[in-house]
């Protein structure tokens, strides 16, 4: 009997340490009214954050220059220890792109790593770098993109072996590494406040450019 009871215990335990586990590491959005703030899109801001990002250089075709590089097809290939993650399409297109989300689920991709029908996204797509981004910048960024060609190509489902394809398990990701806080807190910190480094400047180098 007191066996019994130990196993019962041990398995009631074990029921309430999952489903705060599962609590705790569930997707996440941001407050459907924290993107009243974004306020009108500046396309001008939204296409240098664009370019600064880089987002062409995964989601355009693979190969594709001059004016196909703003043709945000997606499927290139991303091979990795874990499996190959494809790029997916961020074009206008209604169906195989994003141009039916709105900016909550555009936002909560840029900033939280959720996707539209709430599913963790793969860190393949580098949400843990614009976690920091102000709402304000994702409200551009989607506005710029709205603007863009569309394209009906459809990328192909990520190719990822057993446990990798649980996107369950991402939720213990995110607890242990995202977060929206500044890298680095300065006192009395201002618009024009800048880190300053300690490090002895390095000779500029010419750097090759990236296609």
């Amino acid at each position: 009997m007191a066996l019994k009871k130990l196993i019962g215990g041990i398995v009631v335990l074990g029921a309430v340490g999952a489903g705060a586990f599962l609590f705790i590491t569930a997707p996440q959005r941001l407050p459907a009214e924290a993107w009243a703030a974004a306020g009108a899109p500046d396309l001008a801001n939204g296409e240098r954050i664009f370019h600064a990002g880089g987002c062409s250089s995964c989601h355009a075709a693979p190969g594709a220059a001059d004016d196909q590089k703003t043709v945000l097809t997606g499927g290139l290939a991303l091979k990795s220890p874990f499996g190959t993650f494809y790029v997916p399409n961020i074009s206008p297109d209604e169906t195989a792109g994003i141009g039916a989300w709105t900016l909550a689920e555009f936002g909560d991709a840029m900033k939280r790593g959720t996707g539209r029908n709430g599913e963790h996204l793969y860190p393949s797509f580098p949400y843990a770098s614009y976690a920091r981004m102000t709402v304000k910048d994702v409200g551009d960024l989607y506005g710029y993109l709205k603007t863009l060609p569309k394209s009906a190509n459809v990328a192909p489902e990520h190719d990822l072996p057993f446990p990798f394809n649980i996107r369950l398990s991402l939720g213990g990701w995110k607890f242990l590494y995202l977060n929206d806080k500044p890298r680095v807190t300065l006192a009395n910190a201002d618009d024009t406040a800048r880190p300053v480094s300690r490090r002895r400047p390095r000779p500029l180098r010419r750097m090759p450019h990236a296609a």
